[in-house]
């Protein structure tokens, strides 16, 4: 080989190695494809009181972690004490009335049998009992209702889970069903990732895929696809805003779409999921 044709062999020997590299990463791109537009989720509970009041307790701190059933907050119970109390005495009082009725009816049925009170009076008789039975049984139910409610004025962790963004102090008042606390549910986390329509046929549910954050590149962990999404947002109204909203990366050209994949943790992530973290995914089968 002439000194002269060294460079344009060499030359040719580059280009070909380039190509060979770059059909290589394209057909890995294609077949098994990868994403860092991926972060972590989990599902976050509103926690509301289910009675009105002032709070008067709030044993928990911002960011705690805390397990089913930990006293989260407490709604002043005095009312609802009182309520109950209330209707104690008239449950009470419409016993009373029912034993009365009771006596009144054994009484009337004597009488009837003694042929000395005709029909009427023993049917009213059996009617003033059917009457107080009915208003015992509402002074029960009104009862038991108003328990509920004082039951209610402690509210406590639906699940395991960590509180974040509590801007809440005893004082406060709160109203039946509004939301004061959120609670991450710390069994619920995964991964959204969003891969282009063009590569969902490579991204089925059951496949494996290789997770790391950003920053960590050298320590990935294992997850698993579970589903992909069966639609997105369409802002020209053709779909409901119940479907989530997926943005274009560039706004002047015709980019494919980017569909949400709900993908499992399987492995041990380096540092502790939150949600919003930045995920990379590639799949590996």
């Amino acid at each position: 080989m002439t000194s002269s044709k060294a460079p344009l062999v060499i030359t040719t020997v580059a280009i070909v190695l380039a190509a060979v590299a770059a059909f290589g990463m394209y057909e890995r791109y294609t077949t098994k494809p990868w994403t860092r537009d991926g972060q972590v989720r989990a599902n976050i509970v509103g926690v509301a009181s289910r009675v009105e009041g002032p709070i008067i307790n709030i044993p928990i701190r911002d960011n705690q972690q805390v397990k089913k059933g930990d006293l989260l907050f407490e709604v002043d119970p005095s009312t609802y004490e009182a309520t109950v109390k209330n209707w104690e005495a008239k449950l009470l009082q419409a016993q009373a009335a029912q034993i009365q009725a009771q006596q009144e009816l054994q009484r009337q049925t004597q009488l009837y049998q003694s042929k000395v009170t005709d029909l009427r009076d023993l049917q009213n008789a059996q009617d003033s009992l059917a009457a107080a039975q009915a208003n015992t049984a509402a002074a029960a139910a009104e009862l038991d209702f108003a328990k509920l409610n004082l039951s209610y004025t402690k509210i406590f962790a639906p699940v395991d889970g960590y509180l974040t963004n509590m801007n809440t102090s005893p004082g406060t008042y709160v109203y039946a069903g509004q939301q004061i606390l959120a609670l991450v549910d710390s069994s619920s986390f995964w991964v959204a990732a969003y891969f282009k329509e063009t590569q969902l046929q490579h991204v089925t549910p059951g496949g494996t895929v290789r997770l790391t954050f950003i920053g960590r590149d050298s320590e990935p962990f294992d997850g698993l696809v579970e589903s992909v999404a069966w639609g997105i947002f369409d802002p020209d109204g053709s779909t409901v805003e119940l479907l989530p909203k997926v943005n274009q990366t560039v706004d002047w050209v015709r980019l494919p779409n980017r569909f949400p994949v709900r993908i499992n943790v399987t492995g041990t992530p380096p540092i502790p999921l939150r949600i919003g973290q930045t995920v990379s995914i590639a799949t590996t089968r």
